[in-house]
This record gives C-alpha cells, structure tokens and sequence, in this order.
C-alpha cells in the first residue's frame, strides 16, 4: 500500500486532549479558536474532533479527545479514527498521545479500506512520523494486517483453497521463500484428516508448506487453520452460522501476515509456515460422524461431528511440523464458539505449557494493544476425548470446555517441539472500532511478531 508517512514542514498539528486536560489546552489557544471551541461544544471527549479554523479559512490545528489515563476502558487505538475524520492533507501530532507508537499505527490501520469489489477510497491523509519512532517498523506491521484483512474479507468464491495457496505462494516469491504444496489424492496417505476434511468439495485441499531462512538459526515454524469456507459438513450449520464463514480461514490469514513481518524484518529465524487449505463442503463423499480415520501421526481419530473439522487439518499439518523438532511451534486457528463465549471477539485465549513462552506473549500482547488471555491445558480434561472405537474423538459430548479441549486435541500430535504455542482466535471485527473497521482482522500476529523480535532479531 502507498506509504502513510511523510515528512512535511507544513503538517497540519494535532492536539491530542482529555476531558481533563482540556480548560489547561483551551486557555493556550488564540482567542478565536478558543471561541470557536466553545461554540462547536467540543469538551476533549474520548473520540471527540474539531478542526479549528485559521483567519484564512484553512486549519490552524485539530483537536482530538483522547481517554483519560486512568479510564478503565482506554483505547490506545484511539487516534485510528482521526483517518475517517481528517480533510486530504499532512498532519503530525502537536503534542504526545498516550503511546506515540501505538497512535502512529493506529493511524495507519486507520486507513484500510477493503475495495476489491466496490469503490472506496483509500483516506488522503499523511502523517509525520513522530520523533521516536520506526516509521518502517509501523508500516512493515500495517501493510501485513492490511494482508490478513485482504485475505478473510475475501469472498469464498474467490478465496478457496487455490486461491489461498496463491497468496501464499506470492508471499514466498517476494521474499525468496521456497514454496511447495501437496495437493488433493496426494494428500491421502501422508495427510489423511487434511483429505478427509475436503475430498467432498470440488476445490481440491492442499497443504501448503513455505521456508524461508538460514538453517542454521533457531526454528520457528507456523501453521495456520485454511478451512476457505465452512458449511459444518454433514452436521451442517444453521444459515446464520455459516454467514462470515469465509473468515474460516482467519488462522492461515494471521499466519501469512506474522510470516511477511518476520521475512521483511529479516529475523534470525528458519521459518517454516505450514497451511492445511480446504473448503468443509457437503457431498455424497464427505466424512461422517462416527467415520474413524487415522492421522499421519499414527492416532486414530473417531469423527464426533463434522463440524469440528479445524482441528483435524491443523493436527495433520501439526504433526509434520513437529517431526522436524522445531525450537518454537505457533498454530493459529478460527477454531471453537466456545472460545468467544467464554472471552468474546476481541480477547483470544491462548494455550502453552511453557511458562516462559506464556508471559512473554502476555506482555507483548498488552504491550503491542493485540490482546490475548492465557486458558490452562487442563489436563484432567484430557480424558474427555478417549474413544470407545479409537485413540481419541474430535468432539467430546457434553459441550464443556470446548476450546481447553480442542487445545487438548491439537496437543496430542506435538510432542518433539521444544515450545509450542495455540491460540484460538476469532478472526473478524464484528462492529467497528477506531483502527478496526468491521470485517477481517488480523490477531495474535502483531503480539507473536513483538515476542519473535525480541528474541530473534
């Protein structure tokens, strides 16, 4: 995307205030814009805006409420709405936000507009990087959340498994990756759940497998849920639950964004990125409840619904990821309702057994305003998915405790990894939020990329 930053000498300032401090900011501005302020009411209310005029009738300055700093609910996106507000111009911040970096990409994923099938103008503004601040960094992370918008706001016609593995592939190339992908009946012996999972849909399934990197350096692999479309298979969704099912694909979506940070960031990392990419169709061959296939891992799984298909493809492509001993293993997946019962759209949980891993990704995820929660691996859950027919069931009756038992499941098939990361993310904004307009969203990836370039830079 063309570049939200410039260096201008005639930017426009922005004056960030509070309900608080507004009286203090009020008393400094030239008596007319101060009447001006008056006459417009505007009081520094979070998300409040007010252009102020100069005696020649352009901007003299904007005003921009922001929350106070001790509001419970303090949004540091805030600033993400100023894209949708301002005139086409260059602007700078004439004073500090509450965290300069997280208002400069604010402002920058403020600017997204999904325009691939209707005219929508990407906003005309710019904005002076403020002093401290890693303009490439910003836009490095922006341009690939503006990615994994791209991908899940894509309809399904559009975006099915071929169409995904192209992304991915385009990936690859501009960063040198090698690229690979294993597709349809070829999948059968090796990838056993990832072909039962999308043999019934026309649009063959494909594990998409990417490496980019020394082999020397750590090894740092991601897989990423690519259900492209997800009917619920013979236990079929309701129409109101299959609506925003192109977003199934969200996990590979995020997984393809965190790899472009890190490729373009140039990490000491040999990243692997693995994507199990198929469309849960409903057919004369599709997999049934009580089917028993066994996994290239070797367990035997007893299909307890259909609908839990997620778990299957990623334990497949988990399972590869995990022979090769990686140092740290990161899934990514749209994976259980009851992870956004328990948490909503916007908190996803995540699971590890690594102590460390776990509060590292807690602070950088507060640290990055990409907010995840940790949930335990309960182990006495585990039980819950023994089979009287198999090794274990991909839906354990009762309805507890479904994402603590869908992480359970995933853990099955990672036992060589040295560290091993899921989270359970939602994927989509469902109303929009300053810097989040509704639709696609890209989670978790900015969180993990801060933890990685910590560690690996």
């Amino acid at each position: 995307m063309p570049s939200v930053f410039e260096t201008s000498p005639t930017a426009i300032p922005i004056t960030f205030v509070t309900k608080s401090s507004w009286d203090e900011v009020a008393e400094t501005l030239p008596p007319a814009q101060r009447q001006f302020a008056t006459a417009s009411a505007f009081a520094g209310k979070p998300g409040g805006y007010l252009a102020l005029p100069a005696p020649d009738g352009a901007i003299a300055q904007v005003l921009f409420g922001l929350d106070d700093r001790g509001a419970r609910s303090r949004d540091p996106f805030r600033p993400g709405a100023l894209p949708g507000l301002l005139p086409p111009g260059t602007y700078r911040f004439a004073n500090a936000p509450h965290d300069a970096r997280l208002a400069a990409l604010a402002f920058a994923l403020g600017c997204y507009r999904f325009a691939r099938y209707r005219k929508a103008d990407r906003p005309d503004v710019r904005l002076v990087p403020p002093d401290g601040v890693d303009a490439t960094e910003i836009e490095r992370i922006a341009d690939a959340a503006m990615l994994a918008r791209d991908l899940i706001n894509t309809p399904s016609n559009d975006m099915g498994p071929e169409e995904l593995a192209a992304a991915a592939q385009d990936l690859a190339a501009e960063f040198g990756a090698s690229f690979a992908c294993t597709i349809g009946e070829d999948l059968k012996t090796d990838f056993p759940l990832i072909h039962a999972v999308g043999m019934a849909s026309d649009r063959a399934p494909r594990l998409i497998d990417i490496i980019w990197g020394d082999r020397s350096h750590p090894k740092v692999t991601l897989v990423g849920k690519g259900v492209c479309f997800d009917t619920g298979g013979l236990d079929l969704k309701p129409s109101s639950g299959m609506l925003i099912m192109k977003k199934d694909m969200g996990g590979a979506a995020n997984v393809l964004a965190l790899a472009r940070m890190v490729m373009d960031a140039k990490l000491k990392v040999r990243l692997r990125v693995l994507i199990p990419a198929v469309e849960n169709a409903v057919a004369g061959n599709a997999f049934r409840p009580l089917d028993i296939f066994t996994s290239r891992k070797g367990i035997t799984v007893e299909i307890g619904n259909t609908d839990a298909e997620g778990r299957l493809v990623l334990a497949d492509a988990l399972a590869l990821a995990d022979e090769e001993k990686p140092d740290l293993l990161i899934d990514l997946g749209t994976l259980t309702g009851a992870a956004r019962v328990a948490l909503g759209p916007d908190l996803p949980p995540f699971y590890t057994n690594d102590e460390t891993l776990a509060a590292d990704v807690a602070r950088c995820a507060m640290k990055e305003n990409d907010p995840l929660w940790r949930m335990p691996l309960w182990a006495p859950y585990d039980a819950w998915l023994d089979s009287k027919t198999a090794t274990i069931t991909n839906a354990p009756s009762g309805g507890f405790a479904g994402s603590i038992t869908c992480a359970l499941f995933l853990q099955r098939f990672v036992e060589e990894a040295r560290s091993w990361l899921h989270v359970d993310i939602f994927g989509w904004t469902p109303s929009a939020k300053p810097a989040r307009p509704e639709g696609g969203e890209c989670q978790a990836a900015r969180a993990i990329y801060a933890l990685l370039s910590e560690r690996y830079a």
